[in-house]
């Protein structure tokens, strides 16, 4: 691998894990805080909406700050993959493709260039490659859609609890 794909898997990296670590720092001490964080998940038919403030902090700050180091990217992938797919079905979809209407586009980018991560791997310049765990190719790819996917079922089905209509 060359430089200059070494330089592009970095700069992905970097890129999403700061703007999920500016996500997590947003729900955390932005605008509404956790208390208002806590509201917004309540009102998308989720339980424990404090719980699942903390956990969405939590999270997002902990994926994103594994992404920039290059640290168990596979499943910094999937956590960020499995939030996505969370705000996409319980807070986008519903608006149709375009993000300017609040809909899952960005969302939808954000879930697949992590996948594409996983499945190219880390790079060289990561902890992952230093340490010599980098799981890349298909086996990174299923780790982060399967614990993903997984973990979004396993959310959906413990906390999701949505207002009869």
């Amino acid at each position: 691998m060359g430089n200059a794909s070494v330089l592009a898997l970095l700069l992905m990296r970097v890129v999403i894990g700061i703007v999920m670590i500016a996500h997590g720092v947003n729900h955390w001490r932005g605008g509404g805080r956790i208390e208002g964080t806590a509201r917004w998940f309540a009102g998308l038919g989720l339980r424990h909406g404090k719980l699942q403030a903390w956990l969405s902090v939590v999270t997002e700050i902990g994926a994103g700050s594994l992404l920039v180091l290059g640290l168990l990217t596979s499943l910094a992938c999937a956590a960020v993959i499995s939030v996505m797919l969370i705000a996409g079905l319980l807070a986008h979809r519903p608006n149709g493709f375009f993000v300017f209407r609040e809909g899952y586009e960005y969302v939808l980018v954000l879930s697949v260039a992590c996948l594409a991560l996983a499945v190219l791997g880390p790079g060289r310049w990561s902890l992952d490659n230093a340490a010599g765990s980098a799981v890349t190719g298909w086996t990174g790819g299923a780790v982060a859609l399967g614990v993903a996917v997984v973990a979004t079922a396993g959310l959906l089905a413990t906390f999701w609890r949505p207002k009869a209509e």
